[in-house]
């Protein structure tokens, strides 16, 4: 997340990056890279906990069947992914950056999020980060931080890129 948010003034906060759902390899090590140089330089994030698998043919494979169901499929495999180490890692709860963007599927993260919670008895931290999406692309701009043009996916790339 880019600026103060009132999660970052409330919480000791860490980072977690797992993102196989992102293609290519160049966009997903862009993203990357924005992170940890932003961790590093900028925010007053101290951890960035990286788990570092670019899942693209493990991705193809789920969604290539159902490709409606994409977002429902990253949203599983993130979120799933994050709840487990927060449980298996002793954090008391966790959160999503997913909650920032207005292009996503709100509800429905929430309600995953609120699944894997329960399944790994772990707290879900939950707001409503929308309302600071368009100061967040000022600050990267104004700060030169590389931004995303499209969700993750090689089939969300192609919606951003080419008109089907």
């Amino acid at each position: 997340m880019i600026g103060t948010m009132p999660l970052l003034e409330s919480f000791n906060v860490t980072c977690f990056w797992y993102n196989p759902n992102i293609h290519p390899y160049t966009e997903y090590k862009s993203r990357l890279n924005a992170l940890t140089d932003y961790a590093d330089t900028t925010c007053r994030v101290p951890t960035v906990i990286v788990q570092d698998y670019y899942g693209l043919v493990e991705f193809t494979r789920n969604v290539i069947n159902n490709l409606d169901n994409r977002c429902g499929y990253c949203y599983e495999t993130r979120i799933k992914e994050t709840a487990k180490y927060a449980k298996e890692h002793g954090f008391d709860m966790f959160s999503t950056t997913l909650l920032v963007s207005p292009y996503q599927k709100h509800d429905k993260i929430k309600e995953v999020c609120e699944k894997y919670a329960e399944e790994f008895d772990v707290g879900f931290y939950y707001a409503d980060f929308r309302v600071n999406f368009r100061e967040g692309q000022k600050t990267a701009r104004e700060k030169n931080i590389y931004t995303q043009k499209y969700c993750g996916c090689i089939f969300s790339e192609q919606e951003r890129y080419i008109k089907l």
